[in-house]
């Protein structure tokens, strides 16, 4: 499936034609072996066939573009992109292949690496939440300025991030392309891991549409909203609900006034001598989460 749009830049800020290539870039001709693969390259699987016909290619015609690297010391590089003509040229026998060498430092390196494979060929779904999650924990990016360098939203960044929430039998599924990005988003509106698992290899056996996926997850919601329902009900009848303190009622309007939503102040047991509880405090989407959580950190709370 092809990729439209979304990334904002194009292949010639990364890959630039020529053999003069931009101001920080100089051709060379450089043995293979003196080459590396990147580190970080966020694709771990290469398709044989392809890797073979290009090898093909390349035994015919010879590399047409050259492959971008850096320089890790005087006679050492590493790959910032085009390791799949790397690795078809070691197959057709050359020992040496052009490129340009980049003045680049690791998060730029990786960056590119990312950035080549999404324009080039998809990563699947789990390979690209693991780049970004690998950029966001070894460089210390946020959704935010992730989102800034990868030319997507910051939403969009966080769903794909959330697909590593699933559990590893699932993430396996979609390692293999059995399970959709579409499925893996759908499966997270269940937070039950089992009744997720189940449902994954119902995907897979039944090849169901994601919106067929959907639906059962929220088949599965309501169940369990009604079977805690009609449990909260049946509590209420065989016990006397016993009034709630005017202080604890004062608390919940003070508390919602500050975050702008519902608040609401539980008591773990009917029993006045135990005041241990919980405070409940709603959102309605992440954003809105975040909202909140600001407010938490403003030192509003300490009086500031």
């Amino acid at each position: 499936m092809s990729r439209k749009g979304g990334l904002g830049r194009g292949l010639g800020s990364l890959l630039p034609i020529g053999e003069r290539g931009e101001e920080s870039s100089i051709y060379r001709e450089l043995p293979l072996a003196a080459i590396s693969p990147n580190s970080n390259q966020p694709r771990k699987a290469f398709d044989e066939e392809s890797l073979n016909a290009l090898s093909a290619s390349i035994a015919a015609i010879g590399v047409l573009q050259p492959i971008l690297v850096r320089a890790v010391s005087e006679d050492s590089y590493e790959i910032i992109a085009g390791e799949r003509r790397f690795r078809a040229a070691k197959r057709a026998g050359l020992d040496r292949i052009p490129a340009l060498v980049h003045n680049a430092d690791e998060l730029s390196s990786l960056e590119r690496a990312v950035v080549e494979n999404l324009h080039r060929q998809d990563l699947n779904p789990l390979e690209e939440a693991s780049a970004y999650q690998q950029l966001i924990e070894d460089f210390g990016l946020t959704h935010e300025t992730l989102a800034l360098r990868m030319g997507k939203s910051r939403v969009s960044i966080t769903n794909s991030l959330r697909i590593l929430q699933l559990p590893p039998s699932i993430l396996s599924m979609i390692a293999q392309g059995l399970i959709s990005a579409g499925h893996a988003r759908a499966l997270l509106g269940s937070p039950d891991r089992i009744f997720q698992e189940s449902l994954a290899r119902k995907i897979v056996e039944e090849s169901l549409s994601v919106r067929s996926v959907e639906e059962e997850i929220r088949r599965e919601r309501d169940a369990v909203t009604e079977s805690v329902s009609d449990k909260a009900s049946r509590t209420k009848s065989q016990a006397r609900v016993a009034p709630r303190p005017a202080v604890v009622l004062e608390l919940e309007e003070i508390l919602e006034e500050l975050f702008s939503t519902r608040v609401k102040v539980d008591f773990v047991s009917r029993d006045s001598m135990i005041q241990r509880g919980k405070v409940v405090i709603e959102f309605s989407s992440l954003e809105d989460l975040e909202r909140i959580y600001k407010v938490m950190l403003s030192g509003t709370l300490d009086g500031e």
